[in-house]
């Protein structure tokens, strides 16, 4: 009896462990306008803009302005991030290289 405790114990220990380790999307109920601010010059002729990122701190969403890149070798263009809707609210997809 108590070896049937003591196993049942572990897996429901590590199933809560491994639901906890999964991937995890902060949802909000309206999804912010990000702010305005002038994009500044290039510092040379072959940079990528950036768009600026929305970035999950805790609870809550924090916004990273926009920056210029030197483009990364094998990748030819960068996708921005954008805003999905679920049914429970609003999540932000990060963008990334393509």
């Amino acid at each position: 009896m108590k070896m049937r405790i003591y196993k049942l114990s572990i897996v429901v220990a590590t199933l809560l462990f491994i639901t906890g380790c999964g991937p995890s999307a902060v949802v909000v109920h309206t999804r912010p306008a990000p702010p305005v601010y002038a994009r500044p010059i290039a510092p040379g002729p072959n940079y990528v803009w950036i768009d600026g990122e929305w970035l999950h701190r805790g609870r809550h969403y924090t916004y990273r302005k926009g920056y210029w890149a030197p483009p990364r070798a094998r990748y030819h263009q960068y996708m921005g991030g954008h805003w999905q809707q679920r049914r429970s609210g609003w999540y932000w997809v990060p963008g990334h290289w393509n």
